[in-house]
């Protein structure tokens, strides 16, 4: 069964560091700061949905288009997509620490993402539908698995009371495999 935990407040937190985390001013609550930076990605964006964007070190280098369901010629990646990618391997990644904590490999699941992207007030919005594929559980511990997934992940938890995003397990029969 999905769930959708948008809605819940974040956990208290007992801060990083020392307990200097600073307070988001909209939720109220800890932000939640690394104790320490490991790595920082760097990219840069030109010309908005139909313009060019590269990473600091030139492995990704390519052209954005707007989908063809925004009026864009939809030849190209577009932000959703790239949010999609990154949100599902950060989340599988979670997967595998939350399995390897319950003795479940995870190693052959498949995390899908979907990103809705759609008009929200005067502005944009967009919403997430994870859904992870996991051989050799039933559907119970599917479930349990991404929803501790969801607490952990450091996209999910960046989303968290933003952008209303869903997870759901499922049992799946077979090795890793692209549904698409």
């Amino acid at each position: 069964m999905p769930v959708n935990l948008a809605a819940r407040a974040p956990a208290a937190k007992s801060g990083c560091a020392g307990g200097n985390n600073p307070v988001d001013p909209v939720l109220g609550t800890d932000t939640q700061t690394p104790e320490k930076i490991i790595y920082t990605a760097r990219a840069s964006a030109t010309g908005g949905r139909d313009g060019h964007a590269a990473s600091d070190d030139g492995v990704l280098d390519f052209d954005l288009t707007a989908p063809k369901e925004t009026g864009g010629a939809g030849t190209g990646t577009n932000p959703e997509q790239l949010f999609a990618v990154g949100y599902a391997a950060c989340f599988q990644g979670a997967l595998g620490l939350i399995g390897k904590g319950q003795g479940v490999d995870t190693s052959d699941s498949v995390v899908e993402a979907a990103v809705g992207f759609g008009p929200e007030g005067d502005s944009f919005a967009i919403t997430v539908d994870l859904t992870a594929r996991i051989p050799g559980v039933d559907a119970d511990t599917a479930q349990r698995l991404v929803e501790g997934a969801h607490e952990v992940c450091p996209y999910s938890k960046a989303t968290r009371g933003n952008v209303p995003v869903t997870v759901t397990g499922v049992s799946a029969c077979c090795h890793r495999h692209t549904v698409f």
